[in-house]
């Protein structure tokens, strides 16, 4: 159930519902009339110590040769995405810009208009037309971007972190690994997975997310990696594969922080957070390696989920990380916060 979302740049505006959270494209192919909310799972308290902890973890993102934070302030970003400077929105960088006016003129595409107040965003494009995708690269793993009507464009590099963490655990495991990625989006986690040997299935409510995602494999050249696609509402999904008996050694989820299913099913996330990781604890494999959630645009401190994780795998030893993912700016070093994380980690 990659629900829409509000604030990462996928269907996250529609699911998260606030124009300030990271937002993914609206789900156009979502009916007006919502299914029944999900029936309530009864959840016992987990026997067993607690997993060891460690706590604040900040994980930063620097600038590289594929993305940089170039400069932020005013309510703004300037970013470099492959080939193109783009200035979007940034509720949280409250503080001054670094570098003069003259450099955030050079931005190729500027994000315009309030997805709230004035309906779908515009781009404005101040030198030169430019294509509604371009090529981008994460890692050796190739994808698009897009310029699309939340602001976002496809792609939430701070999430570089988790990306690089799962592939050394892939490739340490020493034998075939099954990845599921929960609200998947645009599939850059699930082609990183791939790419070093795991076999994925990658889950998200948004026809449109999974056709881009498609295209993002094809690019990367993984076509003959084993992937499945699948457009279904999450929770749905991790229900059913509880009751098949299906398991993996990696989940990632990423929910938003209110959105849809592709039946019109309602998600909240402190209402169904806690029976989600419940049920990822039940479709792990007798030795699993991680499950990873990130939390946007929601009001809670990270202890929130931290406590949420660490009771959710009592019993099971590993340990319990979590904090928040980071994007270190390039022009004076400032640290823009884009999201709360808390991963367990097999001892």
């Amino acid at each position: 159930m990659k629900q829409v979302r509000d604030r990462r740049g996928d269907d996250r505006s529609r699911r998260q519902g606030s124009a300030e959270a990271r937002a993914r494209e609206p789900r156009g192919d979502a009916p007006t009339k919502p299914e029944p909310a999900f029936i309530r799972r009864p959840i016992a308290r987990r026997q067993g110590a607690l997993p060891a902890e460690t706590l604040p973890v900040i994980l930063e993102v620097a600038p590289n040769d594929d993305y940089a934070l170039i400069d932020s302030g005013n309510g703004r970003k300037l970013e470099q995405y492959g080939p193109y400077r783009i200035e979007r929105p940034e509720g949280q960088a409250i503080w001054q810009p670094a570098l003069a006016g003259s450099e955030w003129a050079r931005a190729d595409a500027v994000f315009t208009g309030d997805t709230d107040e004035e309906g779908m965003g515009r781009w404005r494009f101040p030198h030169e037309p430019l294509g509604e995708t371009w090529p981008m690269k994460h890692d050796g793993v190739d994808y698009l971007g897009r310029f699309t009507s939340f602001r976002h464009v496809g792609v939430f590099p701070e999430q570089g972190s988790h990306w690089d963490h799962m592939a050394g655990l892939i490739r340490g495991a020493g034998r075939p690994v099954k990845v599921l990625n929960l609200f998947g989006y645009t599939g850059v986690a699930s082609l990183v997975a791939a790419g070093v040997g795991a076999e994925v299935t990658h889950v998200d409510a948004s026809k449109k997310a999974i056709g881009w995602a498609r295209e993002n494999q094809e690019l990367a050249r993984l076509q003959d990696k084993p992937i499945r696609w699948i457009c279904e509402d999450a929770m749905k999904f991790v229900e059913r594969e509880e009751r098949r008996g299906s398991r993996y050694d990696i989940i990632l989820f990423d929910p938003p922080a209110y959105g849809r299913g592709p039946k019109g099913e309602v998600w909240q996330l402190f209402e169904h957070l806690p029976a989600m990781a419940d049920i990822c604890r039940e479709i792990l494999t007798p030795k699993p390696l991680a499950v990873v959630l990130t939390a946007y645009s929601i009001r809670s401190s990270f202890f929130a989920i931290h406590a949420l994780m660490r009771d959710t795998f009592a019993g099971m030893g590993g340990r319990v990380e979590s904090g928040e993912l980071i994007i270190r700016e390039k022009s004076a070093g400032r640290a823009l916060s884009t999201s709360l994380f808390s991963r367990w980690v097999a001892a």
